[in-house]
């Protein structure tokens, strides 16, 4: 894709994000791979504010590098750790959604509670330990948490949803937020039952080829 169409759907993302109640303010963030550079949203810019030359851009290799008028997000030491441990991501969004960040206060995983726990890569989305943002201890958790997963949350902190592109890890954002928000209501209620390792190895099979679960 165009850089500079990039830049705007990272934009347009990012509203989007705000428009539906994933996301608060300044407080998220997203990356895209570029090459051997991602392009990041910046430092503490109101979304509604941000033009395709005010993404910053960072060497994937560079240690904290940038260019751009705008400093990157805070958070952009876990966006290069994660992309430059994960070939297979292109994408990043971290948000703090409403249901995922009540969970990740509680520091728990969410089980398999629901099929779609699959779409997430195993049989449940990790909680990472706590750490201060932007630090990398939090990057080095959160790169463990998503060993063999494509979300996890940030204990007392967030959600990170990663994709093979940004609308692969903007769908999987919806998604964690969902079941989040499936999970602590059913915690409510009772005491969930967690689907067996065995169901969800066949779903995960058969999401093969399932659109942007897959």
């Amino acid at each position: 894709m165009d850089e500079t169409a990039l830049r705007q759907d990272i934009i347009d993302a990012c509203l989007s994000m705000n428009a539906s109640g994933l996301n608060q303010g300044t407080s998220g963030n997203i990356s895209v791979r570029y090459g051997d550079t991602v392009l990041i949203t910046p430092s503490g810019v109101p979304c509604e504010t941000l033009m395709p030359e005010m993404i910053a851009t960072m060497p994937l290799d560079g240690g904290g590098a940038w260019e751009g008028p705008c400093k990157p997000s805070s958070e952009w030491r876990f966006h290069l750790d994660i992309l430059n441990e994960r070939p297979d991501v292109h994408a990043i969004v971290h948000a703090h959604p409403n249901y995922c960040t009540a969970l990740s206060m509680l520091q728990k995983d969410i089980p398999a509670a629901h099929y779609m726990i699959a779409a997430f890569g195993g049989n449940s989305v990790r909680c990472a330990p706590f750490a201060i943002f932007g630090t990398a201890e939090l990057s080095a958790h959160a790169v463990e948490a998503l060993r063999d997963r494509t979300a996890c949350l940030l204990a007392n902190h967030g959600a990170i949803a990663l994709g093979t592109d940004l609308a692969q890890a903007m769908w999987r954002a919806v998604e964690l937020e969902a079941l989040a928000s499936q999970y602590a209501i059913a915690l409510q209620t009772g005491d969930p039952i967690i689907l067996s390792d065995e169901i969800i190895d066949q779903t995960l099979a058969k999401f093969s080829g399932y659109g942007l679960a897959d």
